[in-house]
């Protein structure tokens, strides 16, 4: 490994884990109990990449959703995330297979999502990638979730090295401002398919080519 990047850290949601309509399906039906829901359209432009508590803040502005119902929706929602992940969360060959191949080449290893800590243990652990992380961190490590920052710098100082030293891996809006804020080199996915080993090798190398 050269003395450039020395890390890589992974959004989860839309990275890693296909996992955007399950939080999508999840959070409306938890919803559907107070006679709302959000479109799709809207769960995509507007509320992507957001956690839960920041997307039933937004809600509340729109629509006439006490806050006081936040907690047990939010709870709700997270039961039927877990009921999704069990069914539907199993290892994706060519993340397992860049995963180790980057762990492999010395590279640490790290996973910085907005979604609650217990949902990304389970995505990682069902996923079978738990085991090439250095570490993972949820919103509930944090004061503020993406697009603020925070969780990037926290993860970047947990790492023991400088913002430049590392790559992150995002696939939303809300996750690309938080990841260029925290000063990382931003590799920008489309999908879970775009998150390959020869990708983010490719990616290190212009970064270090233009060093």
């Amino acid at each position: 490994m050269s003395s450039g990047i020395k890390a890589v850290i992974f959004d989860m949601d839309g990275v890693l884990i296909d996992a955007k309509d399950w939080h999508y399906e999840a959070l409306n039906k938890s919803l559907a109990i107070f006679g709302l829901t959000i479109s799709r359209h809207e769960h995509l432009v507007t509320f992507d990449g957001l956690s839960t508590g920041q997307k039933l803040k937004m809600l509340s502005k729109t629509y006439v959703l006490p806050e006081s119902l936040h907690s047990f929706i939010n709870e709700m929602k997270q039961q039927y995330t877990m009921d999704i992940t069990h069914q539907l969360c199993k290892p994706v060959f060519h993340h397992q297979f860049a995963l180790s191949k980057l762990k492999e080449d010395g590279y640490k290893l790290a996973v910085a999502s907005n979604s609650v800590r217990n949902t990304v243990k389970v995505m990682m652990e069902k996923s079978s990638l738990i085991e090439y992380l250095d570490f993972y961190l949820s919103n509930q490590d944090v004061n503020h979730g993406k697009p603020d920052p925070e969780i990037y710098n926290l993860a970047i100082s947990k790492l023991g090295l400088r913002p430049d030293q590392c790559v992150v891996v995002e696939d939303n809006e809300n996750g690309l401002r938080a990841a260029k804020a925290a000063g990382a080199h931003v590799l920008q996915v489309d999908s879970i398919h775009d998150v390959t080993y020869e990708k983010i090798r490719s990616f290190i190398h212009e970064v270090e080519s233009n060093a």
